[in-house]
């Protein structure tokens, strides 16, 4: 059974799981669809759009699937999804898609501290933190296990590698590739995140291999000529491909 607050609004339209709880002045709108075991604070707001997992917990003013802040939007139905078990707190705003993919994603196990930002179309994946007041401009990527520090600024239609740890304060407009920590002004590679790394079960041989690629990708100017000497070097492991499928695939380029 649901635990509603009289002094909470919910459309009649929504539809909820089992074993909610819903605290005073919460607002859950039309054309929502929320599973079970979450607990939203005071004054969450849920807007049109949103489709939330279990087991997440909204702390007062997040407020989840607000329209997108994009001048093209024209109203058309889109979404935000939630995954399970995330912890969004204070004041997080998470907007819904545009026509450009529809949706925003948020995955699963995901801490998303004080005054976040996501913006629309957005995809960020699983166990990643990501500090307060950091934002992220529409259509930006984020792979699972990154760790986002306070106050970072994210440029539209960037991506961000898997088990990374940017620096707080940083600001770019570059992709951040994996397994790396990214910092200074501007933001820059500063080697590997090796206690992320370690944390995460990576061995000493993997750490040194990661360390190889990028010693190795960054000795040449052109990224194309680098990824050949990875190539022409290193056993290509699943982890060494992904580095090169991201150098490959990065449409803004990396950070050098």
């Amino acid at each position: 059974m649901n635990q509603i607050s009289p002094l909470a609004y919910v459309h009649p339209e929504a539809k909820l799981g089992d074993n909610n709880i819903i605290g005073p002045f919460c607002y859950i709108d039309k054309n929502v669809e929320i599973g079970d075991n979450n607990v939203m604070q005071n004054s969450v707001t849920i807007h049109v759009g949103a489709r939330i997992g279990n087991g997440n917990e909204f702390m007062p003013g997040a407020s989840i699937s607000t329209k997108p802040q994009d001048l093209k939007f024209r109203g058309e139905e889109t979404i935000c999804r939630i995954g399970d078990n995330n912890s969004i707190r204070e004041n997080v705003t998470i907007s819904r898609g545009t026509a450009s993919k529809g949706e925003t994603v948020v995955g699963s196990n995901n801490l998303l501290m004080e005054c976040v930002h996501i913006a629309h179309d957005c995809v960020v994946g699983s166990g990643i933190i990501i500090g307060n007041s950091t934002k992220l401009a529409g259509e930006v990527v984020v792979d699972d296990c990154a760790i986002i520090s306070a106050n970072v600024l994210c440029h539209q239609f960037c991506r961000i590698g898997g088990y990374v740890m940017i620096q707080g304060g940083c600001r770019f407009s570059q992709d951040i590739p994996p397994f790396i920590i990214a910092g200074k002004e501007p933001t820059k590679y500063c080697g590997l995140n090796l206690i992320g790394l370690r944390r995460r079960g990576f061995s000493n041989e993997l750490i040194d291999k990661i360390h190889t690629a990028y010693r190795l990708l960054y000795s040449k100017g052109i990224m194309s000529e680098g990824i050949q000497e990875i190539k022409n070097n290193l056993e290509v492991t699943k982890d060494i491909q992904y580095i090169i499928d991201f150098v490959e695939s990065s449409k803004r380029g990396i950070i050098r």
